[in-house]
């Protein structure tokens, strides 16, 4: 059955469903339409971002990743190939974890760095896999694979990451190595990862304090604080990116004195990455100084905001808890 057909089979089933079926059962299987909607909206070249934007917030993921690689078993050309696997990627869903595995194996570069990306988001173990990737002929594969094996939270992998960075000519690359090296979380390897701080190039500094302090290391701190303590306003903003992923206990007493700073870029910054490092009242923070800012100020703390892609009626919840809105 082709997904066009099988999208108006799923319609008429949901137009059935509406008329008799229980809600829940109704919801699931309109979602299903739209997601057989996206599907075949990508298959006639629409955007991954958009698709993978659209299937997320529809909810119905474990059918849309059973759905896409059904497909990945007829599609030849590379290019919606392709397309294919960057969807399954984005999905971040744990039933797509076999398949993305299997791809990460692929003939095709393209087709292994995205299923290296995938298995990144899902912070997925199957490092055996992702090992050999890091001597690929492709740099998008090799960097991929370097930002999966750090998210295997793996300690093992940060010394095979750091060997890695030894003989990597790219530049973006290494980078990416030693961030890994630092996020997998051996302790042990934080001076070797030091020794790239006197580094020539200035990327691949930052790519080692930021090691550095995902590790929890004083000397990657101390690196982050400096750049803070700067007087250029995009200086100071390349120190507040140093604590991205820190958790939120090491990070605050560098960042809450962030919280008043007059850069309310770098204020609303801060209030995110407490959030996500696991202050939870910084999320009610954003909402409440967002609701009471105006101008640029607000587009400051609702561009963080959008990327914990926050729902409305979270957002309203916060407000009326906090007695601003009924």
């Amino acid at each position: 059955m082709s997904s066009r057909s099988l999208g108006l089979a799923l319609f008429l089933i949901a137009s059935l469903a509406l008329a008799a079926g229980p809600r829940a059962t109704q919801k699931r299987l309109s979602g299903r339409v739209q997601v057989d909607e996206q599907i075949e909206s990508l298959l006639r070249g629409g955007s991954v971002a958009n698709v993978v934007s659209r299937l997320r917030y529809i909810g119905e993921r474990d059918y849309a990743a059973e759905s896409l690689t059904q497909l990945l078993r007829k599609v030849l050309e590379d290019r919606p190939r392709r397309n294919i696997v960057a969807t399954l990627a984005g999905l971040e869903v744990r039933s797509a974890e076999p398949v993305l595995v299997r791809l990460a194996q692929d003939e095709d570069s393209t087709v292994r760095m995205y299923a290296a990306q995938g298995l990144g988001r899902l912070q997925s173990r199957n490092v055996l896999v992702l090992v050999p990737l890091l001597e690929d002929k492709s740099l998008g594969v090799r960097k991929e694979a370097a930002k999966a094996l750090g998210a295997s939270r793996n300690p093992s992998m940060s010394k095979l990451l750091l060997e890695a960075a030894k003989n990597e000519a790219e530049v973006d690359v290494r980078a990416e190595m030693l961030i890994g090296a630092g996020r997998a979380g051996d302790v042990k390897q934080a001076p070797s990862l030091k020794a790239y701080l006197n580094s020539d190039s200035e990327s691949t500094r930052f790519a080692a304090a930021k090691g550095l302090c995902l590790m929890g290391s004083d000397d990657g701190f101390t690196f982050a604080n400096k750049l803070l303590g700067a007087q250029d306003k995009y200086v100071r903003r390349q120190g507040l990116e140093l604590y991205e992923g820190v958790p939120a206990k090491k990070a605050t007493p560098a960042l809450t004195p962030l919280l008043n700073d007059a850069d309310r870029s770098l204020a609303a910054g801060a209030a995110r990455l407490l959030y996500q490092g696991g202050d939870k009242k910084m999320l009610d923070w954003l909402v409440l100084a967002s609701y009471q800012a105006k101008g640029d100020e607000k587009l400051a703390y609702e561009k963080e905001l959008e990327t914990l892609q926050l729902a409305d009626d979270q957002r309203k919840g916060i407000l009326r808890k906090a007695g601003m809105v009924k």
